[in-house]
């Protein structure tokens, strides 16, 4: 089951249980939360066999948006991968900034800046130039935190993007253990790259804000830094 769905099967069985406890005083009908539950159960069990959980992002990313900080969160933490990634020379194919137009893209979750990945996974890396490519990524998927800590002083997502620092040392092989070192590495890089090019992540945010192209978005980022600089 996906997660969203599993957080929404939690928050009925919350509501159940805060209807049991409470209701008895504020006079409740017993169907009330015995319905609404149903229905929240329901709606999960429906939208995870056919829709993979899809229904219920849509659902909760939509409740999530009518938060103004929530949107500028999302924005600041996608502008960060953005940035790193334009910086670690990784292609950047599309973004988008809310389970919706993810969605009209084709791809899963709320959203996101979405690179190439196939030098990585599926091309033949020479053994030397691996853990370049590697630290490369691990700075690009680790730079959305450093955004929003960056910004607002800590970070509320980013737990998928913890994920993807596993999975990759996972798939060449290196141990689960030096997952948490490799995420504060990535971070820290991340961190370094926004300070010195504030004034082009700054725009790029505004960019990004105004669903300006990746090709524009390329353009903008480039006048505000010297070519050929490097994360």
């Amino acid at each position: 089951m996906q997660q969203t769905s599993l957080n929404l099967v939690a928050i009925a069985i919350f509501l159940m249980t805060l209807s049991v406890l409470l209701g008895p005083l504020i006079h409740l009908s017993p169907a009330v939360p015995a319905v609404a539950t149903l229905t929240l159960l329901g709606l999960a069990t429906v939208d995870t066999l056919n829709f993979k959980g899809r229904g219920v992002t849509l659902l909760l990313d939509a409740v999530a948006r009518l938060s103004g900080e929530y949107r500028d969160r999302v924005l600041h933490h996608e502008a960060g991968h953005f940035l790193t990634a334009y910086f670690a020379g990784i292609p950047i194919e599309s973004y988008t900034l809310n389970a919706w137009d993810a969605l009209k893209e084709g791809n899963p979750g709320t959203g996101g800046v979405v690179v190439d990945t196939d030098k990585l996974f599926k091309n033949r890396i020479p053994a030397a130039e691996t853990r370049l490519f590697v630290d490369r990524f691990c700075t690009v998927w680790m730079a959305g935190i450093a955004a929003e800590q960056l910004i607002y002083g800590d970070a509320e997502g980013g737990e998928d993007d913890r994920q993807k620092v596993t999975q990759t040392l996972a798939f060449f092989g290196r141990p689960r253990s030096e997952s948490s070192q490799k995420q504060q590495w990535g971070q820290l890089q991340a961190k370094t790259a926004l300070e010195k090019h504030r004034s082009a992540y700054d725009a790029l945010v505004e960019a990004m804000r105004n669903r300006t192209s990746v090709s524009e978005c390329y353009q903008i980022i480039q006048q505000h830094v010297e070519v050929g600089d490097r994360v």
